[in-house]
């Protein structure tokens, strides 16, 4: 290829910048095994699986380094990881709630959800999402043998309470037990939810007799502008449940391990976990998660500059290259929710929540025309077909070319770029 995203972007002076991002060649990022860089031919650019393209933390290398070197590669221990935690949300939230005691380590936060909603629902109870979300959530879920019910989120695309409450009242209404599994921040739309929202959320649920869990996996993700609120710091949650992890912040997806957190009143319930659950996490992963939060903040804080600045450049992008698509940008993540609902590239035909087959409407289009690989909506549930989702954790060099290839095919359908 001849285009920008084969320069090494270092060599990329647009903002001056000195972040993670422009560290990596396209061919340094191509000789990585992992799913991004994987699944599709070497004409794709992928922007869609979460894994970011930089080097890895040096606080997080140099901890592993010194494991390997003395072949400290046995069972995890300890508490360490949740100190680092709780030590992280103090300076980092200003919450000094985190409990180090009502805490468990799972492998990671899926698996670490579906054991706590064993705990507190059955096989045929009810877990509420609020669509669209994260894909996983509807298939973990469902594989558990609990039922989904979705609350669709409004137009600003924050959560509908009158939504969630009706979907409350749907998910109690034989009296089973239910749940209320939240993604916070949200996945895909990186709204970040503010106090005022998780206190009427968890009035509502306590209401309904409704029992939350909240994935903070992309917590530490929160992008100039917004403030993250943990939910086990309002007031109302002490029965709630809380998933954490340096996975996504820091890029550490191959690294299993993560923290279940159980506010006052669930601690008992939390202790119930099956002792298997523990046995799940790799004691690197272990080293690995407690380094970032111990010891990697600096590394975070050059990562969130860099994200802010290509969240910038994508609304630039988006508006030079795809007229009549919509782009809100995100208050947290590296990933952009693009609406393409308006566009000759989606027809109008819905999808099956939580569908599972891989692509459909514009992202098929932008993979099978433009070769760019992005997350497909319809597979986030309700109210994302004709939607995509967009991983901009990368250098903008790869972004630039990224756009470019998919402005030419909207422009063969009708929308020429603005020039």
């Amino acid at each position: 290829m001849s285009e920008a995203a084969n320069q090494a972007p270092h060599e990329d002076t647009d903002e001056g910048r000195a972040d993670p991002f422009v560290r990596l060649s396209l061919e340094r990022l191509r000789e990585r095994t992992s799913m991004k860089w994987r699944t599709y031919p070497e004409d794709v650019l992928p922007l869609w699986v979460a894994e970011m393209d930089v080097p890895l933390a040096a606080a997080v290398a140099e901890a592993l380094h010194r494991a390997v070197d003395l072949g400290d590669t046995g069972y995890p221990h300890g508490s360490a990881y949740a100190e680092a935690l709780a030590a992280f949300a103090a300076a980092r939230w200003r919450w000094g709630g985190l409990r180090v005691a009502d805490t468990a380590i799972v492998p990671d936060v899926m698996m670490g959800i579906v054991e706590i909603l064993r705990l507190i629902t059955g096989p045929g109870d009810t877990v509420v999402v609020c669509s669209p979300v994260y894909p996983p959530f509807y298939a973990f879920v469902s594989h558990a043998g609990r039922n989904v019910v979705e609350a669709r989120l409004g137009p600003d695309l924050r959560v509908d309470l009158d939504a969630l409450e009706d979907a409350f009242v749907r998910a109690r209404r034989h009296g089973r037990r239910a749940a209320f599994l939240m993604s916070n921040p949200h996945n895909p739309t990186g709204v970040v939810h503010t106090r005022a929202e998780l206190e009427a959320i968890a009035a509502l649920a306590r209401a309904h007799g409704v029992r939350v869990v909240s994935d903070e996996i992309h917590a530490p993700l929160v992008l100039p502008g917004a403030v993250f609120t943990p939910f086990l710091s309002v007031s109302g949650s002490e029965n709630g449940f809380a998933l954490a992890s340096a996975s996504k912040a820091w890029n550490l997806a191959g690294l299993k391990a993560a923290l279940a957190l159980a506010g006052t009143e669930s601690a008992a319930e939390l202790r119930q976990m099956p002792e298997e659950v523990g046995h799940g996490p790799s004691h690197l992963g272990v080293i690995a998660h407690t380094a970032a939060f111990r010891d990697g903040v600096d590394w975070l804080d050059g990562l969130l500059l860099g994200l802010d600045a290509n969240r910038s450049l994508l609304g630039r992008l988006v508006r030079e290259h795809l007229p009549g698509v919509g782009y809100t940008p995100p208050q947290a993540t590296y990933l952009a929710w693009l609406d393409c609902t308006g566009t000759e590239l989606y027809d109008g035909a819905s999808a099956v929540p939580g569908a599972v087959s891989d692509l459909a409407g514009p992202a098929k289009v932008f993979l099978d025309e433009a070769r760019v690989a992005l997350s497909s909506g319809h597979v986030f549930g309700s109210g994302g077909a004709g939607w995509v989702r967009l991983n901009f954790a990368t250098s903008p060099a790869i972004l630039r070319a990224a756009l470019a290839r998919m402005g030419r095919v909207l422009a063969s359908r009708g929308r020429p770029p603005r020039t």
